[in-house]
């Protein structure tokens, strides 16, 4: 019982963590971006990294332990960072004057190689402790595999998500404002809309 007590309260305590390093992964990013929105597009990576850590414990038959949360928690941190090489890109290529759709192509190109060489480097990085069989090493690897498939999983679909949130983020701010600068001409000087 006491130890169960125990498992929930760090639980608890990562959990509460856990939420303040997303807060400070958020603040971190919007300062560069100077947007509210782009943060979000970034940071909608980190679910498809813990889907991936996940995964990477069913495909080894690694039960999820502890040390697989706090290598979760780690994975949140490491994985923004190929959505924020492939956005910061594309917003130099739009700053640029090129248009929206060419600069999420020109920007998935030119930053393919760098994001897979990224992640690739971190994985077999972490591989030897993944398939180390010694006792001591056994302690680490739940952390160590959800840090490895998080961010070999989370990199292919950042290639894929990335590009289109972009796009529709992008659309759906443009369509906003386009409605803003249109809603008065649409009332009549009583303010009721106009039939």
């Amino acid at each position: 019982e006491g130890e169960q007590r125990e498992q929930a309260d760090s639980f608890a305590s990562l959990a509460q963590g856990f939420a303040v390093a997303l807060l400070a992964i958020y603040a971190l990013l919007a300062i560069p971006f100077k947007s509210y929105t782009q943060p979000l597009v970034v940071m909608g990576a980190i679910p498809f990294g813990i889907i991936g850590a996940i995964w990477g414990h069913v495909l080894l038959g690694i039960n999820l332990a502890m040390l697989s949360m706090f290598g979760v928690v780690a994975l949140s941190g490491v994985v923004v960072n190929d959505s924020l090489i492939l956005l910061s890109f594309y917003n130099q290529l739009r700053a640029g004057g090129m248009a929206q759709d060419e600069a999420i192509v020109e920007a998935g190109r030119q930053r393919f190689r760098p994001i897979i060489l990224t992640s690739a480097t971190t994985f077999f990085a972490l591989l030897p402790m993944i398939l180390e069989k010694s006792v001591q090493a056994q302690f680490l690897i739940p952390m160590a595999v959800s840090l490895g498939f998080g961010i070999l999983f989370a990199t292919f679909i950042i290639l894929l998500v990335v590009p289109a949130a972009t796009k529709n983020l992008e659309t759906l701010l443009q369509w906003s404002q386009r409605r803003r600068v249109l809603a008065p001409v649409g009332t009549e000087q009583t303010g009721e809309p106009a039939v």
